[in-house]
This record gives C-alpha cells, structure tokens and sequence, in this order.
C-alpha cells in the first residue's frame, strides 16, 4: 500500500492571501523569519486579512536561520500563555520549519529529542491547533510537506523531523510573498525546488503520483528559474507555484543523498541548503545513474536535452544541471564556495558518517557505504573529475 498527503486546502496565484478571512478561530501566532515580511508590507496584509475573521495575532519573529531544538522549544513556551489555535509560518524554509516544529513543541513540551527525530513516530498534532503556511521564497515546499529540518545546537548538525501529522492544514501560495525576492534567493531557493524534483524521481519510495509532480515540476523549474533569476515577475510566479508541486512530490517520495549531504555540511561551512543542494546534485547523479540511469535519461527527455541512449541523457543532465549553477550566479564546487581544504578535511569523517545517518540516505536510490558518502564529499569539494563511481 502507498500513501499520498498534502494540506487539506492549497490557495496559491493572486489573491490568495484573502482566505484567511474565512479562518475559523480565535487566536493566530504568526511564526516570521527575517524584518523582510515587516518591512514590504506583507505581514501587515496577513494580519489585516485574520483580523477581518475576528483572529487576533501574535508575532515570534528572528527564525530566519535553521532552527535549532532549544531556540524551537522556547518559541512553544513563549506561546503557552497566549494559546493560540493556528499556527502561521510566513517566510522561507527556516520560518516554515520552525513554525512546525515549534507547533509540535506546543503541542508536545515533554517531547524526547531522541523521539521527535524518529521518522514517522510523532504523536498526534491538531490537539490545540491548526497549521498553514505561507512561503515568501520559491524553493522549500515546507508549506505542503510533512518535514521540519531542526538543527542540534550541540553538534550544529541537521535533523529532519519527519511524519504527515506535519503536513499542514492549509498551505496559502501568493506571488505577492515574492515580488521583492532577491535573486541570489531566488537561484538557491529555484535549486532547492529542482533537487526535489530529481530525488524525488529516482527515491526508493517513489510513485506513480510523485512521478508525475516531479517530471512536470522539473520542466516547469527548467523553463521558468533561470528567467525567474533575471527578473521576469511571470516567471517568478510560475516558480512560485511550481515549487510547491515539487515540495508535495518529495514530502511523499521523500529525497536522497544530495539533502543528506547538504543537511550534514551546511551549518558546518555557512552554506544556504539550496546552494548545497545545487553543489552537490550533479554529483549525486552520478553516483546514483549506476542503479537508475533510467530515470535520469527519462527527465532529461523531459527537459529537451539532447543524447542518442540513456547514458548521453543522463551526462547531458549532468552538464545541464552544471552551467545552470553558473547562469545562477552559483558556486559548482565547495572549494569554490569558499571552503578552504584544511577546513574541508577537518570536518570530512564527521560530515561523512552524519550522512549516513540522515533518514534521506535511506531513500537514495543507490544503498551508500560510509566510504562513497566520503568520495561524494571529496568530488563535490575537489569537482566532477575526483568522482569515484565504483
């Protein structure tokens, strides 16, 4: 048997924000990043929208950064005395991820970190409140998906919270959220969205649903990101919307090697998770195109790229996915990012056997020993060429 969830209500184009009028309850903490939302406008418009619905609002602003467990468990005490009965989280991924899990800490205070990290293992949510979200980056799919990605403030390491008690109620989808995106925002946040698309099509628990929203999601990212990054506003809105199809196809198939080894090395050298995802994503597929070459040619197909079999498709998508990091203004390898060798090294073993542990390893489609999660570090630092595909 398979499972296929997403919210309950997804409002997304112009106007969409003005549902919230039609929210039934009485209280609503709003969970922000950044003063971004402050500064254009726009967490005014959601608060004017939820007072028109007679639903008063509080703001937990500064979760523009991944959140960490003790910063997420103070955000849910800060709520007790207010007690609201929605839960908002208006921003990027950070401010999404950090609505949910401090929604689950809300929920839950006694909650076990060791027990919160299980996939698929967290009590019932819904027993105070009700959750939307409302994305202001075109990237991350947190508004329709059942992750939250928590960081351990000992270590600085990830941890994907996982389970569809965290797929929200509503997800609200308004290009106005957008109108002001920067582009460097806009290119890691549109790789972040075509990532999801990829992993999703080639992850073990794939489906004929996830299939579809991936393949169509990475034509639409293909056709629409780059010119979104220049400026184009209808593109920009395509994006918009089209990574929320992506975010639904992952949070269902769920993701690979590319997001563990981004979630384990991001804290670590200051690198945004979509930028990660962008360095590393070329690598990954060519690691994985030994069990599912398949599948890559099929999306390269799908994305007019040119080759004559399945092993041209799949380098083209390679090259593709290459100089499109270029085009987007983006770093190709982490010594290009900016990460020095020695600091590289220093953290290799660590970063190394944290990905294996990370419940995205294991949905990779190819089954990783500790050695290769090491040689994917070392191509994706060194480049293309250090790739062991062995």
């Amino acid at each position: 048997m398979s499972r296929f969830t997403i919210p309950r209500d997804i409002y997304f184009e112009e106007n969409a924000l003005e549902v919230l009028e039609s929210f039934e309850g009485k209280k609503a903490a709003l969970v922000i990043g950044g003063g971004s939302v402050k500064r254009n406008g726009n967490l005014s418009k959601v608060q004017e929208h939820l007072a028109a619905a007679n639903i008063e609002t509080e703001v937990l602003e500064g979760f523009d950064s991944e959140p960490t467990f003790e910063v997420v468990k103070q955000g849910a005490k800060d709520l007790e005395k207010f007690q609201p009965d929605w839960i908002i989280g208006i921003g990027g991924g950070s401010a999404m991820d950090s609505a949910k899990a401090i929604w689950l800490y809300y929920e839950h205070p006694d909650l076990a970190f060791e027990d919160a990290i299980k996939p698929f293992e967290l009590p019932r949510l819904r027993n105070k409140a009700k959750f939307a979200g409302i994305p202001t980056t075109s990237g991350s799919g947190s508004e329709v998906s059942n992750l939250s990605v928590v960081a351990d403030e000992t270590t600085n390491v990830k941890y994907p919270v996982a389970d569809f008690e965290l797929t929200p109620d509503v997800a609200i989808i308004d290009p106005v959220m957008i109108e002001e995106l920067p582009k460097h925002i806009a290119a890691y946040t549109g790789m972040d969205a075509f990532t999801h698309t990829i992993e999703a099509y080639v992850a073990k628990p794939r489906t004929m649903y996830t299939d579809i929203l991936s393949l169509g999601g990475a034509e639409v990212i293909k056709d629409n990101l780059l010119a979104s990054y220049q400026g184009d506003q209808e593109a920009a809105k395509k994006m918009h919307t089209i990574q929320a199809m992506a975010g639904m196809a992952f949070a269902n198939a769920v993701l690979g090697n590319v997001h563990s080894l981004a979630h384990k090395s991001g804290p670590t050298f200051g690198i945004p998770h979509g930028y990660a995802n962008a360095i590393y994503l070329p690598y990954v597929i060519q690691f994985n195109r030994e069990v599912v070459e398949d599948r890559f040619a099929e999306i390269a197909r799908r994305l007019n790229l040119k080759g004559n079999n399945d092993a041209e498709l799949t380098d083209s998508l390679v090259e593709y996915i290459y100089q499109l990091n270029k085009d987007l203004g983006l770093a190709t390898t982490l010594q290009d990012f900016g990460v020095s060798e020695e600091e590289f090294n220093k953290h290799l073993d660590t970063m190394a056997e944290n990905a294996m542990e990370d419940p995205c390893t294991g949905t990779n489609p190819r089954e990783t020993s500790l050695e290769q999660m090491k040689e994917l570090f070392k191509a994706s630092f060194y480049g293309k060429e250090a790739l062991v595909k062995a």
